[in-house]
C-alpha cells in the first residue's frame, strides 16, 4: 500500500466517522393542503424515519384522525431570508387533502 493510498484511505475513514458524529438536524418540508389553505411543516430525521416520505405522513393523518406537526414559515435573520419553525400545530384528517414535498431556496432552520 503506497503513501497515497493509505492517506486516502484515513481521509475516508474520517469522512465516514464526522458523517456518524454529526448531529440529526437536517428538516425536510412538505406543503399540506387543506380545505381552506395550505400550511408547510418540517420533520426532521427521527420523524422522517417514522412517517417515511409524503404518502406516509397522508398515511398517518388518516390513521390517527390528526397528527401534530411543527409549521414553517419563511423569517428574515438579519438580511437573510430563511425558513424556521414557527408554531407546533394540529392537522386534522377531516381537513386534510393532499400532502406533498416542498422544495424552496432559503435555509431551514431545525425544530426542537
Amino acid at each position: 500500500m503506497t503513501k497515497a493510498q493509505r492517506l486516502a484511505g484515513l481521509a475516508l475513514s474520517a469522512a465516514f466517522i464526522a458523517l456518524a458524529v454529526a448531529p440529526a438536524s437536517a428538516e425536510t418540508l412538505f406543503k399540506i393542503v387543506t380545505v381552506k389553505d395550505d400550511v408547510t411543516v418540517g420533520l426532521n430525521d427521527a420523524e422522517l424515519q417514522e412517517y417515511g416520505d409524503a404518502g406516509g405522513i397522508a398515511k398517518a393523518i388518516a390513521a390517527k384522525g390528526s397528527l401534530t406537526l411543527w409549521q414553517y414559515a419563511v423569517t428574515k435573520q438579519g438580511s437573510e431570508s430563511m425558513v424556521a419553525p414557527r408554531a407546533k400545530i394540529g392537522v386534522l384528517a377531516a381537513s386534510s387533502l393532499r400532502v406533498e414535498p416542498y422544495k424552496q431556496p432559503f435555509k431551514v432552520l431545525p425544530h426542537e
